[in-house]
């Protein structure tokens, strides 16, 4: 696959920018989308592409030099994830690590730091992230898993819904209400904890879903879960703040994954309409082909941007919420029109999984509703940026 149509410099402000680009294509595009649907098929994992990437150093792109990373941020992430995905590879993975290198990186003890960045920059070990609960949704308020003192360390019980490749995780991140849950109408604090997938009272079950990915979904389980106190991150109660910081870079991993997929779509699509003749006219010279297309490249093209900006936000400390929820948006948006204009495209063949399209559909809608569905989303544009009353 080529990615010609998408010139690097409308995203890529540095030459750096443009050379990293260069080197996630060059690497990813030896595996490619018929490497990643086998490994997905056979319900295995795409061990040799994630050791290659790690291996290059793009894992941990955004790790510090001092952990074993490559010193950059959000927005050298942001074209690692994107250039993986653009070549039909999108990795969920990488974007959980946007959440939980970030976290420990500005929260975590310097132990913690030197036990976990390193191996998550190099992708030899993994961290997942567990917040979502079933009755508490985008509520972070409502979480109702809670970690009690106990001795030098703590007591961790609870459910979480959704938590991703925790079968393939060393830890997993877990948000914790602070003390055993009340009903009296105060908000207890909120911890984050880091703890290893093997320590006993942990559970899961596997969720049924229809996501066409390497990383499984789980329903896990906390039972007298215990940890010392050095799995806590920071300080006690500070675990809502830790967790927003992650959020934005959350959205702009996110984006990026859609951001790759609109990208592969369009262009296999382009070269479809290039190749298939119909009564000796290629497909692509009739406008209600080529009009569709074209408005779906125009708007991937501005979720990219949009999306280059946030994390350029970030990566400044400037405040980069309005920006990273726009991003996340438009990238949902704009994938799900650019690879349904593809399908379509392609007629009956968009429908064969041997054009890799169809299979990616449930992964580009993913992000229509998470990290954040597109309804929290408008309402943070209409009280924040419109200034109107809150609906909830």
């Amino acid at each position: 696959m080529s990615s010609d149509l998408f010139q690097t410099t409308l995203c890529d402000t540095a030459d750096h920018h443009r050379d990293l680009r260069d080197s996630v294509s060059k690497l990813v595009g030896k595996f490619g989308r018929k490497y990643f649907q086998d490994v997905v098929n056979k319900g295995e994992q795409p061990t040799a592409l994630w050791s290659a990437l790690g291996e290059a150093g793009f894992l941990g792109v955004h790790v510090s030099e001092a952990y074993g990373g490559g010193g950059g941020g959000l927005s050298e992430l942001n074209i690692c994830i994107e250039e993986t995905a653009a070549h039909g590879c999108p990795i969920l993975s990488m974007v959980i690590s946007s959440i939980t290198a970030p976290i420990i990186a500005a929260c975590g003890s310097e132990a913690m730091k030197q036990e976990w960045l390193p191996g998550i920059a190099s992708g030899k070990r993994k961290m997942c992230f567990g917040i979502t609960e079933p009755n508490a949704g985008s509520n972070t308020h409502k979480v109702t898993t809670h970690a009690v003192r106990k001795g030098n360390g703590w007591v961790i019980n609870g459910a979480k819904y959704w938590t991703s490749d925790i079968d393939q995780s060393d830890a997993v991140m877990v948000v914790a209400r602070d003390g055993v849950p009340v009903n009296d109408g105060s908000r207890q604090g909120l911890s984050l904890f880091v703890v290893p997938t093997n320590t006993p009272g942990i559970s899961m079950t596997q969720i049924d879903s229809a996501l066409r990915t390497s990383e499984k979904q789980f329903s896990v389980f906390y039972d007298n879960v215990e940890v010392a106190d050095d799995a806590l991150i920071g300080e006690p109660g500070a675990g809502l703040k830790q967790v927003f910081s992650g959020l934005n870079p959350e959205r702009i991993a996110a984006a990026a994954i859609n951001n790759g997929i609109s990208r592969f779509a369009i262009t296999q699509a382009a070269q479809y309409a290039k190749d298939r003749s119909v009564w000796s006219t290629p497909i692509g010279a009739h406008q209600g082909v080529a009009h569709p297309l074209a408005e779906a490249y125009i708007n991937v093209q501005a979720a990219r941007l949009l999306n280059a900006r946030a994390a350029q936000l970030c990566d400044g400390g400037e405040d980069a919420a309005e920006t990273a929820n726009m991003a996340k948006f438009a990238a949902a948006e704009s994938s799900l029109k650019a690879l349904d204009q593809a399908i379509q495209v392609h007629g009956g063949n968009g429908l064969s999984n041997e054009y890799g399209l169809s299979d990616l559909w449930f992964i580009a809608r993913l992000h229509r509703t998470a990290p954040v569905s597109r309804e929290m989303i408008l309402n943070y544009v209409s009280t924040h940026s419109l200034g109107l009353p809150k609906s909830y």
